[in-house]
């Protein structure tokens, strides 16, 4: 999923009082975000300009809520719930951080789209609490991951949130409470339209995998900026290696090497760990 471009051409951040039309603006999607976040915050232009980098980045956003198409939920809701994600991205992303803009949007949305299923589908009677605290979690990972540059840690998520790490893992395993519904419950729209039970598999590793993904965090820390973002656009974007070579302006064999050493790296700071 490769963010669009026009020219070459670079254009100059306005002062306050100059009147800026966004659609002049001739940078990629990612520069035209780098110029908002450079604009006051009363500045005439800058409703505009963000309505621009939403409509540019749309196509993500559409991308990963395709990914949770046919689990029960309509497919416009998902699409609108991706787009929440991604104007809350771009509302909070800040370029100083020196974070790739894809890198905190891929997560922000994908959190958005687990967080419209969790919302709807609590299993058991789950204590408020639990509840208000898997959000916050929630809410502190997608903060930290932008202050921090990396995943953060179940330490610095307790440390965020002034919780002691017992207390953030119990959040994390809240997330558990599914609701049941019948097998015969339809999903999916139209032609792909089925039943739950036609789907079902083995068992759902996601929430056993949350304490390693959190784990990666000092790992994913030791990989240069661009290892990070293939990283990111590969497993999270969900993108293949042509894409990503497109996105990122190298050859496909390229990404192929530069992805194979990232995981090397990641792989050996895991064998020190467990």
């Amino acid at each position: 999923m490769t963010a669009p471009a026009t020219t070459e051409q670079t254009a100059t951040t306005p002062t306050t009082t100059e009147k800026l039309d966004p659609r002049a603006l001739t940078d990629s999607a990612a520069d035209l975000l780098n110029a908002m976040a450079a604009l006051p915050a009363n500045h005439p232009s800058r409703a505009a300009m963000r309505d621009r980098a939403i409509e540019a980045w749309l196509p993500l956003a559409n991308h990963l809520a395709h990914r949770y198409s046919g689990r029960g939920e309509p497919t416009d809701d998902l699409a609108q719930t991706a787009a929440v994600g991604l104007i809350k991205a771009i509302d909070k992303f800040d370029p100083s951080r020196g974070v790739d803009f894809a890198g905190y949007a891929i997560p922000t949305i994908i959190g958005e789209l687990k967080r419209h299923f969790r919302d709807r589908t609590w299993d058991i009677r789950v204590p408020r609490r639990l509840q208000e605290l898997r959000l916050a979690i929630s809410d502190a990972n997608s903060s930290l991951l932008q202050t921090l540059g990396r995943s953060p840690t179940v330490a610095d998520i307790a440390a965020h949130l002034k919780l002691t790490e017992e207390e953030v893992l119990e959040g994390l395993e809240g997330a558990r409470a599914y609701n049941a519904v019948s097998l015969s419950t339809p999903t999916g729209d139209g032609d792909r339209a089925t039943e739950l039970g036609d789907m079902l598999g083995g068992e759902d590793n996601e929430f056993e995998l949350a304490e390693l993904r959190v784990a990666l965090g000092p790992a994913l820390a030791t990989l240069d900026e661009r290892e990070q973002k293939i990283l990111t656009l590969r497993f999270y974007g969900n993108l293949t290696q042509s894409q990503i070579a497109e996105q990122i302006g190298v050859s496909q064999m390229h990404v192929s090497r530069l992805l194979a050493r990232a995981l090397t790296k990641l792989r050996g700071q895991l064998d020190g760990t467990y």
